[in-house]
């Protein structure tokens, strides 16, 4: 008996290619061997449908189907130069993204954007002849503290019952991208899944500003240190250092601290470098003998 491929799709001749391709993918969700496991009439079905699809979606071949019935295949090889040669099935029928969302939405249920899917165990056969389709990639913010930045942090990321390790490493930035390799959306057809990228957030600090590898911390320094030179003690991320103030120092001034800011990304060994901002410090009483020395100080500035 001929195949009638109008039959297979249940269109009319006079269909257009939008309802031939609207009734291919009604047809592909029903009859898809992943929604039809050990089910061999199911992928008959479907290879019947691919093959019917494969035909009436191309003009051309449409064209030939229409004169020459489903055996139009052949008609190019009749004779020299035949023209037109085709095979009269192919399981590598090509969708748009949309024909695959669909699809796929319909026979696993879909996936959201940031979800995670628990596996069963059981991995999928691909007997449809589709290629492989590798999983969604995620996107994740993670955010760490300026502590966690300078000496690495460590996070868990949970898929189903697995936990696993992360390691961020020193000298993250915020938008710094950490890829997890395999922990995104699986992928379908014996697709690979995707990576799962943790975007790095890091929380201001109460005591430290950064600015990129280097950071800047205010000290406070009394206004005879900063008048006469002398050394004060600054904090860093290590461990604190005294530096030398020069004489004449202004509030506001900035000095430089070699090698003691924020690790360098992927560099080993390497920091930015640490500025001490100076806010020099006043007292707020003075005794009477002291104000009569300020005084004295004061009028030899002039």
């Amino acid at each position: 008996m001929a195949k009638d491929y109008y039959r297979t799709l249940g269109v009319d001749k006079n269909a257009s290619e939008k309802d031939i391709k609207k009734a291919f993918r009604r047809l592909a969700k029903q009859y898809h061997p992943d929604a039809n496991p050990n089910n061999p009439s199911a992928e008959a079905k479907f290879k019947e449908i691919n093959e019917a699809y494969e035909t009436l979606s191309n003009p051309e071949k449409r064209k030939l189907y229409d004169q020459f019935g489903a055996d139009y295949a052949n008609m190019g090889n009749a004779g020299a130069g035949g023209g037109y040669q085709y095979q009269t099935y192919t399981q590598n029928v090509q969708f748009d993204d949309s024909d695959f969302q669909e699809i796929f939405e319909s026979l696993f249920g879909g996936f959201g954007r940031g979800t995670r899917r628990q596996s069963t165990g059981r991995t999928r056969t691909n007997t449809s002849g589709f290629q492989p389709i590798r999983g969604e990639d995620i996107t994740e913010e993670v955010v760490i503290s300026l502590r966690e930045a300078y000496e690495g942090a460590m996070r868990y990321v949970t898929k189903g019952e697995r936990k696993a390790k992360v390691s961020i490493p020193a000298g993250a930035k915020d938008g710094t991208k950490v890829r997890v390799k395999g922990e995104g959306l699986p992928g379908q057809m014996g697709g690979e899944s995707g990576d799962l990228y943790l975007v790095v957030k890091v929380e201001p600090d109460k005591q430290f500003i950064r600015e990129g590898d280097n950071l800047i911390v205010d000290v406070p320094c009394d206004m005879f240190t900063a008048l006469l030179g002398g050394e004060i003690e600054v904090p860093t991320m290590s461990r604190p250092v005294r530096i030398k103030v020069p004489a004449g120092t202004s509030s506001g001034q900035k000095l430089r601290v070699v090698g003691k800011g924020m690790p360098k990304l992927n560099s080993k060994d390497e920091y930015g470098d640490l500025f001490a901002r100076i806010m020099i410090t006043v007292p707020k009483k003075l005794t009477d003998a002291q104000r009569r020395l300020v005084e004295q100080l004061r009028e030899t500035m002039k």
